[in-house]
């Protein structure tokens, strides 16, 4: 049965709460001394997680939804720039390009230019877009065109536009499924977001997941096969990320603790399957100990 009292931006947060506690929970393995009995007792005071650029950038989509219902790239660029904060943890190409935007130079130009004319293939506009996914749910052609909007204002590469709408597609998936209550096996999920790419190294990280799901194989040999955000590029990063999420779908604390034991850019791969997770589980299925730690969303993004 549909939960009608469910809309689409009550998805969209959740998956920002997911995503944002995720991260928060990932970045906390670069702090020093920082063990998984820190994480499973959270025994700290309330707001003490910080979440990074992920939860930031990932703010900015929300509110344009919020606000307008839809991704403008234009908006979305100026939003970017202007809400950067530096010591959030961007990547050194992701400053690069912001500081272009916030200078005047229009998004298509700076982003074009990144990596020497090549444009960037990182896992940012991935770590940033489960809530936009969610917020489509049960449209993931919306979804994934969507996505390809709020990537390409950062990333003009095409494994960077990719791996955000692998994510995107994850999510709406992930949605439905919660909304009609028929929540999909990891296998289906995996189907739906391969209808959406092209040939690429995303793609084929994303068919090497897939089987890794029929076979049964753990955090480990996924993490060797898959990468796990090490390289910080979207073909390193999101096919773990959505093995993490589609094997572990129904437990957001489990999916979150793959990353974690899977280790390299843990905050990214956590931030991008807690966002997916939490739009098939919820606000309820997220550990409550955790969303209180996690430092504070910005109160221009809060629900309504």
């Amino acid at each position: 049965m549909i939960a009608r009292d469910m809309t689409s931006l009550d998805l969209c947060y959740e998956s920002l709460d997911g995503l944002s506690v995720g991260d928060a929970v990932g970045a906390q393995f670069f702090v020093p001394g920082t063990t998984l009995s820190h994480i499973t007792e959270a025994a700290e005071p309330p707001g003490a997680w910080p979440w990074t650029d992920d939860t930031e950038m990932a703010c900015s989509i929300v509110d344009e939804l919020a606000v307008h219902g839809r991704i403008d790239r234009d908006r979305l660029a100026s939003a970017f720039s202007r809400r950067y904060e530096p010591y959030r943890g961007y990547g050194g190409g992701a400053v690069v390009v912001l500081h272009r935007i916030r200078d005047g130079v229009p998004w298509r130009e700076a982003a074009r230019d990144a990596f020497d004319g090549l444009g960037s293939m990182g896992n940012g506009a991935a770590m940033r877009v489960a809530p936009l996914g969610a917020f489509h749910a049960g449209d993931s052609r919306s979804a994934a065109l969507d996505a390809m909007r709020s990537a390409e204002v950062t990333h003009a590469h095409s494994e960077g536009i990719l791996g955000a709408v692998a994510v995107a597609v994850a999510a709406a998936e992930a949605g439905w499924g919660r909304l009609v209550d028929a929540p999909l096996e990891p296998g289906e999920l995996f189907d739906a977001v391969l209808a959406y790419q092209v040939d690429s190294q995303v793609k084929s990280g994303l068919e090497r997941a897939r089987r890794l799901v029929d076979e049964g194989a753990g955090v480990a040999e996924a993490a060797y096969v898959l990468g796990n955000g090490s390289q910080v590029l979207a073909q390193d990063t999101v096919p773990f990320a959505l093995w993490a999420a589609a094997t572990h779908l129904a437990d957001y604390r489990a999916a979150i603790l793959a990353c974690v034991e899977a280790g390299g850019d843990v905050d990214t791969t956590a931030a991008i399957t807690g966002g997916v997770v939490a739009a098939a589980v919820g606000r309820d299925g997220i550990p409550k100990d955790w969303l209180t730690h996690r430092e504070q969303l910005p109160g221009w993004v809060a629900a309504p």
